[in-house]
């Protein structure tokens, strides 16, 4: 499957637009890496913790939303965005979503 933040893909063409498809997760922190995450912001640094939690995030919410597509009959995913949210003291959601469609191979 083609996921791609533009609005066409190069040598293809679309033959059918099937609609918005999103995919999303809630997660909360750690208490670990808050700790951890406290020291950093005291002597300064990456914090990997979240850097991680944030990775993992985006790919379960990338992979949820591709699933949402392929279960339409979709083989791509245009213009797809990813924003995040606060839905509670300590958690947020990562929401992915974008326009899937039927692309072809131009013939020319």
């Amino acid at each position: 499957m083609i996921i791609t933040n533009i609005e066409t893909v190069s040598g293809k063409r679309i033959v059918k637009h099937l609609g918005l498809v999103s995919g999303s997760t809630v997660r909360a922190k750690h208490v670990g890496r808050d700790i951890m995450a406290s020291l950093k912001n005291i002597f300064g640094g990456e914090l990997k913790g979240y850097t991680e939690l944030l990775q993992e995030s985006r790919q379960e919410a990338v992979e949820r939303m591709q699933q949402q597509a392929e279960s339409i009959g979709a083989n791509a995913i245009l213009n797809v965005r990813l924003t995040t949210s606060s839905v509670a003291q300590g958690a947020a959601e990562l929401f992915a979503y974008g326009t899937a469609v039927v692309l072809e191979d131009d013939h020319v």
